[in-house]
């Protein structure tokens, strides 16, 4: 079936006409004072003084001047300041434009530009790419705020920790609407400038009421940890509004997730219950030497997002942990996940079924249904929509069209109502005149036990036909050959889709998110070509 019915949405009541989503969170544990709200590397926050800082950082942007519905950019790493300085500045009614800490000064200059952010809450690690930015941006910021500085701040730098302390707690938060603009986040496109996506403040209140509590079932006895960073859609969800929608506690990490990193928050104190990562994630964690034992971590679950999920990769991980990883797909656009497997009832090699609340469809180049058992454009329809992206008509319009939003996923519905991933609408190859999706030949390239990652593309062969092409890693101190590679694949699948080339190389381009950038390797060969 291409399209699925309307769901019955579950029984949840709508936020309030006047709602603030920052007074929300903190409401929600107004009780909880004393609970361990988050910790980092170095530092711990209760619940009690998690609402206290808010409100004093509410109160200080406010003392600057700052008026609501105005911007400020949030470049900071993930550290107890992170959640103080988005949920301070909604509760204010500013809107935080949540950033990338590892782009580039050339980017940051474009996202102030293009925000008019009026200030900028900045880690002191990336204040260097921040004034690099600053010099570059004819845009004019009023006060710089730096957490947790690393050398000695310049003339009208402020201390992130002074600033908070010098405030009187704000009574009351900004008398919001539930339809006003909260926060923006910048969506990660393949090609072309980032575009500004601008989330309601009732957004974050659907998807932790459909998917954090309805779906992970999460609660206040969970600790959550995510190697997805807090800037991102997906951990914007796991370690902050999620976890504060039901009183649980967060594990945060400022460094790179590396696998020793994660191993090292997963088996340290508090002891993770639910664990956040992306596919390449767990592949390189599977394949560490470093890779724990059952019994020294506390996980009862484990989530994916951001490429679908090798049916190998889950497979492994259950053996090794206990414990499924419930993978799931969402976007910057819907906030987070809106098709996703269930806690005990995992169909690993799919994507799942509609999360309750949300209605999609597969639709053709023609913008109508596709047949069964056809890959078909993802459309999605439900309530944590974004509202626009900023300045930018055209792309939303062809984004956000009558209540549905376009996705770019390709996908195809299974006759038990579980969709399977088929590649972005750009990186489908057709060979032969058939439709070929790369990651159903990556995914089996990963099956075998001397590749660790691939990506697949299509180049023109000397007729001008599309042929796949694989990218492979191999594991270290593990060895296969072109030849034993494509005899793998054809065993595993049609034989007109096995790759007709491969190159070994050390490392695949990649999104900071842990994406692979298959435009990337489709540049390089036209380079070469």
């Amino acid at each position: 079936m291409s399209a699925m019915p309307l769901n019955s949405p579950p029984d949840v009541d709508p936020p309030p006409e006047t709602f603030n989503i920052a007074q929300h969170l903190l409401a929600a544990n107004a009780a909880r004072t004393s609970k361990l709200a988050f910790v980092d590397g170095t530092s711990t926050l209760t619940y009690g003084a998690l609402d206290e800082r808010v409100r004093r950082l509410a109160a200080g942007l406010r003392h600057l001047g700052i008026k609501r519905e105005e911007r400020v950019l949030l470049l900071m790493q993930d550290t107890v300041d992170w959640p103080v300085a988005f949920l301070g500045a909604i509760y204010a009614g500013i809107v935080p434009v949540a950033v990338n800490t590892l782009l580039t000064a050339d980017d940051y200059a474009y996202m102030l530009e293009h925000s008019r952010s009026q200030a900028v809450l900045v880690s002191g690690a990336v204040l260097p790419a921040l004034k690099a930015a600053l010099t570059r941006s004819d845009h004019e910021v009023h006060k710089v705020i730096v957490s947790r500085p690393i050398a000695p701040l310049d003339f009208g730098e402020l201390s992130f920790d002074a600033f908070v302390e010098a405030q009187a707690p704000a009574l009351r938060p900004a008398s919001t609407s539930r339809d006003d603009p909260a926060f923006w986040l910048y969506s990660s496109g393949s090609t072309g400038r980032p575009k500004g996506t601008v989330h309601s403040q009732s957004n974050p209140y659907w998807t932790c009421e459909l998917y954090g509590k309805r779906i992970l079932g999460l609660t206040d006895q969970d600790v959550c940890f995510s190697a997805a960073k807090l800037f991102f859609a997906y951990g914007l969800g796991n370690a902050l509004t999620f976890p504060l929608s039901v009183g649980a506690t967060v594990v945060l990490m400022d460094e790179r997730p590396t696998p020793e990193a994660t191993f090292n928050r997963l088996t340290g104190m508090p002891r993770p219950t639910v664990f956040f990562g992306a596919p390449t994630g767990f592949a390189g964690m599977l394949a560490s030497p470093a890779l724990p034992a059952r019994e020294r971590v506390a996980l009862r679950m484990a989530s994916s997002a951001g490429e679908a999920l090798p049916a190998e990769i889950g497979e492994r991980w259950k053996a090794h942990f206990g414990v499924d990883i419930v993978d799931g797909i969402g976007s910057t656009e819907m906030l987070h996940i809106f098709l996703s497997n269930l806690p005990g009832k995992v169909h690993y090699g799919t994507t799942g079924w509609p999360v309750p609340g949300y209605e999609i469809a597969l639709r053709g180049e023609n913008g109508g249904p596709v047949p069964d058992g056809e890959p078909g454009e993802l459309y999605i329809h439900g309530p944590s929509a974004a509202i626009m992206y900023w300045n930018n008509q055209q792309k939303t319009r062809d984004t956000f069209q009558g209540g549905w939003t376009r996705s770019g996923d390709k996908y195809i519905q299974n006759p038990d109502g579980t969709y399977t991933y088929a590649g972005r609408s750009d990186d489908m190859l057709k060979v032969s005149g058939i439709w070929v999706s790369p990651f159903e030949v990556e995914a089996s390239l990963v099956q075998h036990p001397a590749v660790l990652e691939a990506a697949v593309i299509g180049v023109q062969d000397a007729e001008g036909l599309v042929k796949t092409k694989a990218f492979v890693v191999l594991k270290p101190d593990h060895d296969a050959s072109d030849a034993e590679l494509k005899a793998f694949v054809k065993d595993k699948l049609a034989p007109y889709k096995y790759p007709r080339q491969i190159k070994f190389v050390a490392e695949l381009p990649k999104t900071a998110t842990g994406k692979i950038q298959r435009y990337k390797l489709r540049d390089i060969e036209k380079a070469h070509s």
